[in-house]
């Protein structure tokens, strides 16, 4: 069962995200090129596009952006960081009732996001505002969680800490994929990676929706096992934050 506060969950650390969360890397571009045919031309709808991390990819490619966002705080943060592209259009919705128009968009894109959505009903939205033969891409910047010592022991401070942490972790992200695609998607993975001092990984530990708020008694208790973390972990002053980008794309027929 999905939280009941997902529209709001990320408002009081909209901050935090846009500094600290990862951009992705131009070999997503390039294989929706290679694969996809996309092209500058081409219309991109960015659902639950947050501030826009993902969003000016495309942007910088030349394409026309519609963020699609439900959440006001992000939608703030994406027209103050991307208003001055002149092909990005801000848009109250969200995946379920965009406000798109029918067969506006030759491809919907929605990283990080798709997990939020009641995706049936989102599925029928994106047939309707896709053209017939346009795409759809999902994909996720996933932590990865047991390939160094540092990362096991981060992933044992959330399941420690985190306030429905084990609701929300990555591999709840996928399952209904096979389901949404009826099975006829393509899969690419990418490496990914942030080198984070200490101000850096506590703020991407504070821009996860599933981390105790400032008035939580937890939170405390939570900042100081990760400032024991980063003391055993740093090498130089930084530690590596690891990920693997899970890209999936395919048409809806």
């Amino acid at each position: 069962m999905k939280p009941q506060n997902v529209l709001t969950r990320f408002s009081d650390r909209v901050e935090d995200y846009v500094k600290y969360r990862p951009g992705y890397p131009l070999g997503v571009i390039q294989t929706l090129q290679s694969r996809c045919g996309l092209l500058p031309s081409a219309v991109v709808a960015d659902i639950g596009s947050g501030p826009g991390n993902f969003a000016r990819l495309f942007l910088e490619n030349g394409n026309e952006v519609f963020a699609v966002e439900p959440n006001a705080e992000m939608r703030a943060a994406g027209q103050r960081l991307l208003g001055e592209f002149g092909n990005y259009q801000s848009v109250d919705g969200k995946a379920e009732e965009t406000s798109l128009a029918s067969s506006s968009a030759d491809f919907i894109t929605a990283a990080q996001a798709f997990h939020w959505f009641d995706w049936p009903r989102a599925k029928t939205e994106f047939q309707r505002v896709l053209q017939p033969d346009g795409w759809v891409v999902l994909l996720w910047n996933e932590r990865l969680t047991d390939t160094t010592a540092f990362l096991r022991d981060y992933e044992a401070l959330l399941l420690e800490y985190g306030s429905d942490y084990k609701e929300v972790r990555h591999e709840n992200s996928y399952k209904n994929i096979g389901d949404f695609f009826a099975e006829q998607q393509q899969e690419v993975r990418f490496d990914n990676r942030q080198l984070l001092n200490f101000e850096g990984l506590r703020g991407r530990l504070l821009s996860s929706s599933y981390v105790p708020g400032a008035e939580s008694p937890r939170r405390e208790p939570m900042l100081r096992g990760l400032q024991l973390l980063f003391d055993k972990h740093n090498h130089d002053g930084r530690v590596s934050f690891d990920y693997e980008v899970r890209m999936y794309f395919g048409q809806l027929g």
